[in-house]
């Protein structure tokens, strides 16, 4: 009975250990969801403005202005792929992996660049094409990351090594709700830029616009602008993929806090049981001990 005891107590002491450590991982994770949630919102001024531009010019072309919106047959399709460099964070890794593979029609016509190691080793273990990766950037990735990767993205289509870009990236939505999303890249539509997906802020009509005199050509503008819209668009997804990745540990580390408590109070109350049948058990022998004697 007091190896039993001494077990109860051992497991409670090892519960505990490891809630103080999930209830700490909570609280980090608390502070980092801050953080990504201020570049998210520090950086829509400056897309909503690049939006207006490109709506702007590209009202004023007609066909397919710059070669990122050309269309052609798909031969071979790219995914960037963002997932995190660690786990505990529930299903936020397996999820988006899951959505981009479900989405794969032919692994042998997909390459794949992943940002992050979990999402890199999810497809390396069932032999896809990773043609790059980037790792230990996910929780605080910077602008410089996201132009790297748009910059070997847009080569990538230019040559024609591949005819799309998808890109697979996890949406903050709120501190318990994160949900995975797969918007297509290249070859950029018109819609993309339609003045309807902008915010209030520039949600005019195209006639109602004042006029404006485009130096040089509207296309040669496109040419400038277009990588710009796609590199703060990974930017952008980086940083929601990161706010999502904190969003989902705090829940994930807030969930096992909870559960240790459980555990410790159903221990607790195991232990208290324990010791006091103990306690019975030797009232009882005393007591016929000392019935014996008389």
């Amino acid at each position: 009975m007091a190896d039993n005891i001494q077990d109860i107590k051992r497991r409670i002491k090892s519960v505990n250990s490891t809630k103080q450590i999930t209830h700490a991982m909570e609280l980090v994770a608390s502070a980092k969801l801050r953080k990504s949630r201020e570049l998210a919102e520090g950086r829509r001024p400056y897309f909503d403005a690049m939006i207006e531009s490109m709506n702007r010019i590209v009202a004023k072309t007609t066909g397919a202005p710059n070669e990122f919106m050309k269309l052609r047959e798909v031969k071979k399709v790219a995914y960037i792929l963002i997932t995190a460099d660690r786990g505990f964070a529930g299903g936020f890794n397996a999820n988006v992996s899951k959505m981009v593979e479900e989405h794969i029609d032919n692994k042998e016509n997909a390459v794949l660049y992943t940002v992050g190691t979990k999402g890199r080793d999810h497809f390396k273990n069932r032999f896809y094409h990773i043609e790059g990766e980037y790792d230990g950037i996910t929780e605080n990735p910077s602008y410089f990351h996201a132009k790297e990767v748009a910059n070997i993205i847009m080569n990538g289509f230019k040559n024609e090594e591949f005819d799309e870009v998808y890109l697979a990236y996890t949406k903050f939505v709120s501190m318990i709700s994160q949900k995975p999303e797969l918007v297509r890249l290249l070859p950029l539509k018109r819609e993309d830029v339609e003045v309807d997906s902008l915010d209030d802020a520039v949600d005019i009509p195209i006639e109602e616009m004042t006029v404006m005199r485009y130096e040089p050509e509207p296309e040669d503008l496109l040419s400038y602008l277009i990588p710009n819209y796609i590199s703060d668009t990974i930017y952008g997804a980086m940083i929601e993929s990161a706010a999502s990745q904190q969003g989902a540990r705090r829940m994930a580390m807030e969930s096992a806090t909870t559960n240790a408590n459980d555990m410790i109070e159903g221990l607790t109350l195991k232990f208290n049981r324990v010791r006091q049948a103990a306690i019975t058990q030797e009232i009882s022998e005393i007591v016929s001990g000392a019935e014996a004697l008389k």
